[in-house]
């Protein structure tokens, strides 16, 4: 899908501007397309941006390293400013102190707007952080009841290391 043209926003019906997603994003794996939609509308100074989208994708457990389809599913809404910062790249200093209200996402008046990306980017920042394929996971099972039994076992991944241990003087002595 094209960006939106800034401009040609100010002649759309109510200036406003409703596009239909339905696809996959390279970088989010996912096993259906993204679904959803994202509405922009004019508002002078500036977007106001609101979408909804949901995709299905596949997550590691943190716990028991297993894998575990999880719905992703977002209706964000975000004012988005427009602002030339052409002029404000000119002079940046080297070091220059943000006020919290600054803080905001800003694109050119007679710039462009990618609707697609907006929606991934969302769709990424609601990715879980903590990744459990449910409340109750144990995590990864041990074999033995016994703790003690437990460390004695040597995973085959570090069995060299294990043999190496062998020749190291032993700190006790």
């Amino acid at each position: 899908m094209d960006a939106l043209y800034i401009p040609n926003l100010l002649q759309a019906p109510e200036k406003t501007r409703v596009i239909e997603v339905e696809t996959y994003f390279p970088e989010l794996e996912t096993l259906t397309p993204v679904r959803g939609q994202v509405k922009v509308t004019h508002q002078g100074t500036y977007l106001d941006v609101q979408g909804t989208g949901e995709a299905i994708i596949t997550l590691t457990c943190d716990r028991c390293l297993q894998n575990y389809n999880h719905r992703l599913s977002v209706s964000p809404r975000e004012m988005i400013w427009l602002q030339d910062s052409s002029q404000d790249e000119e002079f940046i200093p080297i070091e220059r102190e943000v006020a919290v209200e600054d803080l905001v996402e800003t694109v050119a008046p007679d710039g462009y707007f990618n609707a697609e990306t907006w929606l991934y980017e969302q769709l990424c920042l609601a990715l879980p952080q903590q990744q459990l394929c449910s409340n109750t996971c144990e995590g990864i099972p041990l074999t033995s009841d016994n703790p003690a039994q437990v460390t004695d076992q040597v995973d085959h991944r570090w069995a060299a290391l294990a043999q190496l241990k062998t020749y190291l003087p032993d700190e006790d002595s």
